[in-house]
């Protein structure tokens, strides 16, 4: 078994270089994902006119109304309110990627990749909103009678003829093995089971057999239940782990603003942060950044139109406001949140990236070791590791749950209703099997996201670039219109 999972290291990592790597002379020596993810946000923020700048007040405004249960959208066609359906997205983003993503960009990036972070985030917004306009613009009834939506439909129906169909059929079949076995599954319940075992010596099969158990309570119920629990477990879960992280800081204020500074003098030049012995440039940092930024908030992936999709609501542009905020909630609050403590505490120093990978800390070991160098003791509990190990907990599990529907959506999609509930019990399985993956092979788990999240993009990117007259033509709509339906 050793010798297997030591090929498929070295394998995965190949691949995952392959997917990200450097570009040709003419793109800069820039990856080729990096630039068509930030591109494709890029001309979403031209072409809607900045969206993520004027719509931001408003949208936060409809989402205290949906969080007040004051939205208006009972009377809607749609399976979820729009503020479950935000939640749902979220707790599919807001996941460990948050805790144990963000500490791996910075372990192997350096403190520069939380700037990267920062850039895919804001363009990240645009995208998102795109993403949620067309979700709900081309979702259709399903044979259930639920809502279905997301980039296998509007690719189909949106550009239409071969390429449109083969492009929704590549999105749905790359995203129905990632939600198996990459981003939204594995990748959630070993970080889970590490977290524990590290801080608790939990064994991590009785940590995957308990998140295993109440994943598959929840989303037997299908996206009523799953829109049901995200909306209450999301925004407590994000804010017990703001208020943890904000102690953190305020215990280190003295020291924030020598922490941003780094942030941003690593992310232009490692090497003059930390000295060429470090050996990495800034390609390393843009790397880690945007990937690590796109595991966290998934803009461009492609899966959060499939929870829009599901809302109840008629206009697209409102739900695209609302869409984009997630990004805003994920990335720009909670990894900022994450990548600060690591920073500020000076636990970067222990990291991989410091210290070589034979020796340094990365994932949640990382982000545990920033928490418990400030937090005290009480009784030989730690009370970092237990808001981290608690964190990881309830982010994964909220992740576990939402991607249990996208990969659901796209199975269904490519197979028809008929192999819901199989695939349901293979997430279950596979869910477990994934909280066993120990040491060095843990980066297995890494890689095979940053594989699976890339050949999601793909497809999705085209998608949007191809229907971005579309996206441009409802925006304006939305603007020119005396009384929007947006407050």
């Amino acid at each position: 078994m050793a010798k297997f999972l030591d090929k498929l290291l070295h394998y995965t990592t190949l691949i995952s270089d392959h997917v990200w790597g450097w570009g040709p002379e003419f793109l800069g020596g820039f990856p080729l994902m990096v630039i068509l993810l930030i591109g494709t946000g890029l001309v979403l923020t031209v072409v809607t006119g900045l969206v993520q700048v004027r719509r931001f007040f408003p949208a936060t405004r409809l989402i205290m109304l949906g969080a007040a249960r004051k939205d208006q959208s009972e009377q809607e066609q749609g399976d979820i309110s729009p503020f479950q359906a935000l939640m749902t997205a979220l707790s599919a983003t807001v996941g460990n990627g948050n805790i144990a993503g963000v500490a791996t960009a910075i372990a192997t990036g350096g403190p520069g990749a939380a700037f990267w972070m920062w850039v895919t985030a804001i363009f990240g917004m645009a995208t998102k909103y795109g993403e949620a306009v067309l979700g709900v613009k081309y979702r259709r009834i399903a044979e259930d009678g639920t809502m279905s939506g997301g980039p296998m439909y509007y690719c189909q129906d949106g550009i239409g003829g071969t390429f449109g169909r083969s492009l929704g059929i590549m999105f749905a079949i790359c995203g129905g093995i990632t939600a198996l076995i990459g981003t939204g599954n594995i990748f959630q319940s070993n970080s889970m089971a590490v977290a524990f075992n590290s801080q608790y010596n939990i064994p991590q099969w009785i940590t995957g057999a308990v998140i295993s158990t109440v994943t598959g309570l929840v989303i037997i119920g299908g996206i009523k239940r799953i829109g049901e629990v995200a909306g209450r477990l999301v925004p407590s879960m994000i804010i017990l782990y703001f208020l943890g992280a904000i102690f953190v800081l305020i215990l280190n204020a003295p020291e924030v603003p020598a922490a941003i500074a780094l942030i941003f003098q690593s992310a232009f030049s490692p090497e003059a942060a930390f000295g060429a012995a470090v050996g990495i440039g800034i390609q390393q940092a843009v790397r880690f950044g945007v990937a690590r930024g796109i595991l966290s908030n998934e803009s461009g992936l492609g899966s959060a139109p499939i929870a829009h999709g599901a809302a109840r609501t008629k206009d697209p542009v409102r739900q695209g406001s609302i869409a984009m905020m997630g990004t805003f909630i994920d990335t720009i609050i909670v990894c900022s949140l994450t990548a600060l403590v690591i920073v500020v505490t000076g636990s970067y120093n222990e990291s991989i990236f410091m210290r070589g990978e034979e020796v340094g800390l990365t994932s949640t070991a990382l982000t545990s070791e920033a928490f418990n160098r400030s937090l005290p003791s009480v009784g030989g509990l730690q009370l970092g590791g237990l808001i981290v190990s608690l964190g990881s907990f309830l982010f994964g599990l909220s992740t576990l749950i939402g991607w249990s529907y996208y990969g659901q959506q796209c199975a269904k999609y490519l197979f028809g209703i008929r192999i819901v509930k199989g695939y349901r019990v293979l997430f279950v399985v596979l869910l477990f099997l994934g909280s066993l993956l120990t040491g060095a092979h843990v980066q297995i788990v890494t890689n095979i996201g940053d594989i699976g999240n890339a050949l999601m993009a793909f497809p999705n990117l085209i998608g949007l670039l191809f229907l971005t007259g579309i996206i441009r033509r409802l925006t304006l709509e939305s603007y020119r219109k005396k009384e929007s339906s947006i407050p």
